[in-house]
């Protein structure tokens, strides 16, 4: 079973919460065991597993990337001006592998996934794919 999210991102760099997404999605499915592959379908965003209890958890996590990925590096040759947003992609990784078990996604207390944009304000998508057990 595939499904295709869309979302419209607010801005340049943001992480948006799409946990509630996508447990409501394997719970529609009757889905109860099995895994959960989360694929962004963009080269400048990402998906990504981390804290969701301290807003600050993200923003902290954006500035330190933007730190180690700066815009308008001196030395960048990528002629649309984002190599930043690529190199973060490739950091954070476009895709996740949840475990389903009881009908629900196994995530820890302060876990949630997330949609990692690098290159906004956007229209973006993101797929996922249950497999059962």
């Amino acid at each position: 079973m595939n499904k295709v999210f869309y979302l419209e991102t607010t801005a340049h760099s943001q992480m948006v919460d799409i946990t509630s997404s996508l447990e409501k999605w394997v719970y529609e499915q009757g889905m109860q065991n099995g895994i959960l592959i989360v694929s962004s379908q963009h080269t400048t965003a990402g998906i990504t597993v981390n804290e969701n209890a301290d807003p600050d958890v993200k923003t902290d996590m954006l500035m330190r990337l933007d730190e180690v990925y700066p815009w308008n590096h001196p030395q960048d040759k990528h002629m649309e001006g984002n190599t930043a947003a690529h190199l973060k992609t490739s950091t954070v990784g476009h895709s996740q592998t949840l475990v389903i078990s009881d009908g629900r996604l196994v995530l820890g207390t302060w876990q949630g996934v997330y949609f990692c944009e690098f290159d906004g304000p956007r229209n973006r998508r993101y797929t996922a794919k249950v497999i059962e057990n």
